[in-house]
């Protein structure tokens, strides 16, 4: 009997737990849904002294971050960090750079060498080639030997798809882990892209990468360079918290490389999750980095796509929708050159 009355009594506490699971159930189909913005937005910062030499040696409370005005709470902190680092080399192979491009991927491939010698073992290098079309030449790979193939087999050809390929080089780069750097090495400006300059940007920062620009003039006087193509350049270092390097070929080029590659390797990530930040039409949200000493600058991001008042339509992520005149970007204008699964 005493068993028999266990199992009775066991079926209802059994039932009663039913019934407020469904109660429970019930009242959460009813109730309004809680938002609850959980973005981590990260920030990769440098830091200089008034001589230009790089700072890392901050502490977490010596940053302060203000989205939109409103100052946040530092989440994330690491100084010099070694999370594995992905960098798309993007190479301007038009017909302008043809009497120099050798002197160039001699410099890059220097470049290649040192960021996959040092640093973290997962580091990782992808390489793009631009010209009248965007070619994805090496995924993202330590095969250092495939890379250096495929820029010695470059050529000179056509136009200057600039805004594509940093489109393309985003959004390939965006998923990855880890840190994520664009290195453009150009002579000029945009002048057969389909997408505009604000679309190319924009994948930047959604895609939280940095870009360092490093622009090989070949016209010293100004009456003939294009004046207007370097200034979306800098703008696009000056959004993405990089910076523009003007050398000349050889010697003055290494250089420039060694300075993005000790950037790199002094680095601060900086996390925050937003917190009552005033809300705009526009998605973009307005970052200001900064330091307790004034006299310190700070590199870093500009802003970074969130959420916007209701009437802006804004992805569960942040993302943009494709539209037929991005994909485009991926599609040669020729028969396909683009190389597929190359290692």
């Amino acid at each position: 009997m005493a068993r028999f009355g266990w199992k009775v009594s066991g079926t209802k506490v059994r039932l009663a737990l039913l019934g407020s699971l469904l109660a429970l159930l019930a009242f959460a189909q009813d109730a309004p849904p809680i938002r609850v913005n959980v973005q981590l937005v990260r920030i990769l910062a440098t830091v200089k002294d008034q001589s230009g030499a790089l700072v890392g040696t901050l502490n977490k409370e010596n940053f302060t971050i203000r989205d939109n005005g409103v100052e946040q709470s530092v989440a994330v902190f690491e100084r010099q960090t070694d999370q594995p680092l992905s960098v798309a080399i993007m190479i301007d192979n038009s017909g302008s750079t043809a009497k120099d491009l050798k002197y160039e991927t001699d410099s890059v491939i220097r470049f290649l060498h040192a960021i996959l010698r040092e640093g973290n073992p997962e580091d990782s290098v992808g390489l793009y080639s631009f010209n009248w079309e965007v070619v994805k030449q090496n995924t993202f790979t330590r095969n250092q030997t495939a890379i250096e193939r495929s820029l010695r087999t470059l050529r000179g050809e056509a136009g200057t798809s600039l805004y594509d390929a940093i489109l393309l080089a985003s959004r390939d780069i965006q998923d990855r882990p880890g840190r994520k750097v664009l290195v453009i090495v150009t002579d000029g400006g945009d002048t057969t892209s389909h997408t505009d300059f604000q679309r190319a940007v924009e994948a930047a920062q959604i895609a939280d990468t940095v870009i360092y620009p490093v622009l090989v003039v070949p016209i010293i006087n100004p009456a003939g360079r294009n004046t207007g193509g370097e200034n979306a350049l800098a703008t696009f270092a000056l959004r993405t918290g990089g910076r523009v390097f003007q050398p000349s070929l050889g010697a003055a080029m290494d250089k420039a490389f060694d300075e993005i590659l000790r950037d790199l390797r002094t680095q601060y990530l900086l996390a925050f999750y937003p917190h009552d930040v005033p809300l705009t039409k526009e998605r973009f949200h307005a970052l200001d980095v900064a330091t307790s000493d004034p006299v310190l600058q700070v590199k870093a991001r500009s802003g970074y796509y969130g959420e916007a008042l209701p009437a802006t339509s804004v992805g569960p992520s942040g993302s943009v929708a494709l539209t037929p005149s991005d994909e485009s970007v991926r599609t040669p204008r020729k028969p396909a050159t683009t190389k597929k699964g190359t290692p």
